[in-house]
């Protein structure tokens, strides 16, 4: 049994880089063997929860601008499963939960973490889509259909970044943490070790700053899924921590 955790995607230069972070992601495969991984990534949005099923090797989704032409040669050979996608599709259905299977292949939100995890490439992945317009408590609910899937072998990720703000991001990587962010991220950081689902489905009113580390939130939404999708008796614990880069992206990542 793998339980669920909400990782720190990274950005595209994540793909090539050693530190910290990929070391941990490296350790963590290692550690974590699941039969397949369903993940919920901030950079697959849609108003319905889609979901990506294909039994094929998946496509390459090169989200992103201006990088040199390495990062659009990447290849990340995963395969899907139509059958862990009618798994989850029968669980949303059970809990009413609107769905549609539409293909979509893997973004920066996936492949990324995914090469230096898994590196072979040889766990099958559901991708599936976050609506960032929906409310806090829905995205817990979308989660919580999917509880029970660690049981069965499937790891569910939710992929995003705790704190994700363009306009406060310092050019320096190891630009000193800016306070808004060190506060935001410790609330969060309390609330979920504490498993405080109440206050988690309130962060936009309660949490402090919430507005400027999270001033759209279609990278925090992901953490909400994956919490959700955990048994009300398991208990969370951090996986990564290292620190807040470029003054304001936190890398929080955690396991429900």
């Amino acid at each position: 049994m793998i339980s669920p955790v909400f990782l720190a995607h990274g950005s595209p230069y994540t793909t090539f880089e050693q530190s910290e972070f990929t070391k941990f992601l490296n350790r963590f495969g290692k550690e974590n063997k699941p039969k397949a991984i369903v993940i919920f990534s901030a950079h697959f949005e849609s108003e319905i929860t889609t979901i990506a099923a294909t039994d094929d090797v998946h496509e390459m989704e090169y989200d992103y601008y201006g990088f040199p032409p390495s990062f659009y040669q990447v290849q990340y050979p995963a395969r899907g499963s139509t059958i862990v996608a009618s798994i989850v599709e029968e669980r949303l259905r059970r809990h009413n939960i609107p769905f549609q299977r539409k293909y979509r292949g893997l973004d920066h939100g996936v492949f990324p973490i995914m090469m230096h995890a898994y590196p072979e490439a040889d766990i099958p992945i559901v991708p599936l889509s976050i609506n960032p317009f929906s409310p806090a408590r829905q995205q817990i609910a979308i989660g919580e259909a999917l509880q029970g899937l660690d049981q069965e072998g499937i790891l569910v990720i939710g992929s995003g970044f705790l704190t994700h703000n363009f306009n406060e991001i310092d050019r320096e990587k190891d630009a000193p943490p800016r306070e808004w962010a060190i506060q935001f991220t410790d609330w969060i950081r309390d609330k979920v070790l504490a498993r405080d689902i109440e206050s988690l489905s309130n962060y936009m009113t309660l949490a402090p700053h919430a507005a400027k580390a999270v001033p759209r939130p279609e990278h925090f939404l992901p953490l909400l899924i994956a919490l959700g999708s955990s048994t009300a008796s398991s208990k969370s614990r951090v996986l990564f921590d290292d620190k807040i880069e470029h003054g304001s992206m936190s890398y929080l990542s955690f396991q429900f």
